[in-house]
C-alpha cells in the first residue's frame, strides 16, 4: 500500500511543480509583452522625431555635408 500512495503523492507533486512553473512563465510572458509595447512606442516616437527633423531640414533647403 505504501508504493501506490507514494506514486500518487509524487504525481501530485509533479503536477503542482508544473503548475507553479506555468504561472511563472505566464507572468514573464506578460512582462515581456509590456516591455515590447514600451519599446515599440519609443521607436515610434523616435521615428516621428526623425521624420519631423528631416522635414524641417528639407524645408530650409540645407544639405548635410
Amino acid at each position: 500500500m505504501f508504493w501506490p500512495m507514494l506514486a500518487i503523492a509524487l504525481g501530485f507533486l509533479g503536477i503542482a511543480v508544473l503548475g507553479v512553473l506555468a504561472v511563472k512563465v505566464f507572468i514573464e510572458a506578460q512582462r515581456l509583452g509590456r516591455q515590447v509595447t514600451r519599446t515599440t512606442e519609443r521607436i515610434n516616437r523616435a521615428a516621428e522625431d526623425l521624420e519631423r527633423a528631416a522635414t524641417d531640414l528639407a524645408a530650409t533647403g540645407e544639405a548635410l555635408r
